[in-house]
């Protein structure tokens, strides 16, 4: 078996062997080896090799990914993208030419901004008319979906793009791929290919895999490291502003450590993408998306692997105070505008960079007689108590109404109550993200995932593909997958496409526990018109006349109900009479392996 495969010449006739060795085979062959283990799956005209590979491939399943069929390409990229974002691994999908790669919509966006590792793969209409190689055009759809260039389609929301056009280094091609997905910042990768190309017959071979490792980063310069842990030292009100680094697993409690050495030493969030610090740890600040006072106060600022640490025109700091970017793409390179008033940035590996300035805070004598004075132990005591505070007026604003209605920081609560310990919660709530926030109050490492894009819907297949995570890595130890629940507004919700979602989870088994935030309608514009124009004539319409009202309100649970051929559990909920025994029971109907879906109608502003 050679490592580089020799020239060949390839047969013009349509006739084929089972055993033949196609493109599409070599193509499936080196996701597997790259540690691709599922593809999420629509296919269309454009595979006919591609099926012929799948059904040869399915009968090895120990050596073949597992395929998964997605009636909706965003579905699809959502899966593969939930599932990437927890374990770190990237998945890839298969759409059907230009048609399906503008089906991915927003989950390509979602990808790009959230920073998960995802391969497309994307047919394209067969390049010969008249039978010349096989492959060739067969169809009457082939002229209409031949296009220009289809990979700018996406291409600008891509760490790599690139056609196919041969079949003999088809392994190399995704490989290369799966380097620019794994390397930070991830993202997104797209490959396509004619019909011909993919119906190539090529000898055999295979890739040495440890030649095709991602970029790695490196720590922080010496220097950098003094100056930052001394700027930390000597800092009165220090702050941490991070959004992204908790996708690594051990920045949360690295964090901690640095918090532990400097007391005083505060941590917001402003991405909400992953866990990245306890919600008991007293200095905990929770998620803020770009605006707490806290980043007016501080005198440091150490702005770590976040993409909007503030808004200007709603906050910003002291003008004295020292601010320096520490982030694995501090000049966000595929952001036309952007910048931040920082002294120093620094392209580092975030966990490698905390470990280096707690290690440098915690041996060097200097620094250590400042974080051991007085002052330092009387913030640290200080922080506690503010702590306390804040957790308990969470709590006050999150009880429900005399009526029995309550808001989504009350529903929150008692999901954090009922839901197991472990749970994973999967968060595509919008407006309502930081009561969401605010009341589960995540602390275990990868328990909170969030779009971390823009592009609503992301919800439904992320949480499919972050319960299939579990569930593969559970089983791979003789357990069980960990409970899964996503918390999505009403608008989002439709967004989702839930037709596609909840035949994918019935039709593999795949439950999860969607909790509905009816509020009925989108209120995310209305804030927006709101921070543009106070005082507007929008600001004294309703919502039906600005056109985001949602009456009459979908029978949310109903339609997932239906997609599911009625084996789901399906319930309303709008009194806190009622509230845990429905909870109760849509948890034990995903506990037995079926999925639920709650509707519950929350009022607004808690």
């Amino acid at each position: 078996m050679s490592s580089q495969p020799p020239p060949l010449t390839q047969p013009t006739t349509s006739s084929s062997s089972p055993d033949m060795y196609t493109t599409s085979f070599a193509f499936f062959e080196a996701l597997f080896a790259a540690g691709v283990s599922h593809v999420f799956v629509n296919l269309g005209s454009d595979h006919p090799s591609i099926i012929e590979a799948m059904v040869r491939g399915q009968a090895s399943p120990s050596t073949f990914p597992r395929i998964i069929t997605c009636p909706n390409e965003m579905v699809a990229m959502s899966m593969a993208d939930g599932y990437a974002r927890l374990t770190g691994q990237p998945q890839a999908i298969i759409v059907h030419v230009d048609v399906g790669t503008q089906g991915l919509g927003a989950a390509v966006h979602n990808s790009s901004a959230g920073r998960a590792p995802v391969l497309v793969f994307a047919g394209i209409s067969p390049i010969t008319i008249e039978g010349e190689l096989r492959g060739s055009r067969t169809e009457y759809i082939h002229w209409i979906q031949d296009v220009p260039d289809q990979k700018q389609i996406v291409g600008q929301y891509c760490r790599y793009a690139a056609e196919l056009k041969t079949g003999v280094n088809v392994k190399q091609m995704v490989n290369r791929a799966l380097q620019f997905a794994k390397s930070q910042p991830q993202g997104p990768v797209y490959l396509c290919g004619s019909r011909e190309v993919m119906e190539m017959e090529i000898p055999k071979y295979e890739l040495n895999q440890a030649h095709w490792k991602p970029v790695e980063l490196g720590g922080l310069s010496r220097g950098a490291v003094e100056e930052m842990a001394s700027a930390l030292a000597g800092a009165k009100k220090p702050l941490v502003v991070t959004g992204y680094a908790g996708r690594n697993h051990a920045i949360p409690q690295a964090l901690v450590e640095l918090a532990n050495t400097v007391r005083g030493l505060r941590v917001l969030d402003t991405g909400g993408s992953d866990m990245c610090f306890p919600a008991d740890h007293r200095g905990w600040l929770g998620l803020r998306f770009g605006n707490d006072q806290s980043v007016a106060e501080a005198d440091v600022i150490l702005v770590l692997d976040c993409d909007v640490p503030w808004i200007p025109t709603q906050i910003k700091p002291n003008k004295d105070a020292r601010v320096f970017h520490v982030d694995v793409d501090p000049l966000k390179q595929v952001m036309p505008v952007f910048y931040l008033e920082a002294e120093a940035r620094y392209r580092a590996d975030p966990l490698t960079a905390v470990e280096q300035l707690t290690e440098k805070l915690k041996t060097d004598p200097e620094l250590k007689k400042q974080l051991d004075s007085e002052e330092r132990e009387k913030r640290w005591k200080e922080l506690q108590a503010q702590h306390k505070q804040k957790l308990e007026e969470i709590a006050e604003r999150a009880k429900p109404l005399e009526n029995g209605e309550y808001g989504t920081g009350h529903l929150c609560r008692r999901l954090r109550a009922l839901c197991p310990q472990d749970t994973i919660w999967a968060i595509e709530a919008v407006t309502n993200t930081l009561f969401v926030h605010d009341n589960i109050q995540p602390t275990l490492p990868g328990s909170w995932i969030n779009c971390g894009g823009g592009g609503l819907g992301w919800s439904g297949g992320g949480a499919l593909g972050i319960k299939l995570a579990t569930e593969v890595e559970a089983k791979a130890k003789g357990g069980k997958g960990k409970f899964v629940v996503q918390i999505v507004g009403d608008g989002t919700f439709l967004f989702s496409v839930p037709g596609s979602v909840y035949w994918i989870s019935k039709r593999y088994g795949i439950p999860v526990l969607t909790i509905v935030l009816n509020n009925k309608g989108w209120n995310a514009p209305r804030r927006s018109l709101l921070l543009v124009h106070p005082d507007g004539l929008g600001s004294k319409a309703s919502n039906a006349d600005i056109n985001i009202e949602f009456s009459p309100s979908p029978d949310y649970a109903g339609i997932a109900k239906a997609a599911a051929g009625g084996d789901l559990f399906a319930a309303r909920v709008d009194n806190t009479a009622h509230l845990d025994r429905v909870l109760k029971e849509a948890i034990a109907a995903v506990e037995g392996g079926q999925s639920a879906v709650v509707d519950c109608k929350v009022a607004l502003g808690s």
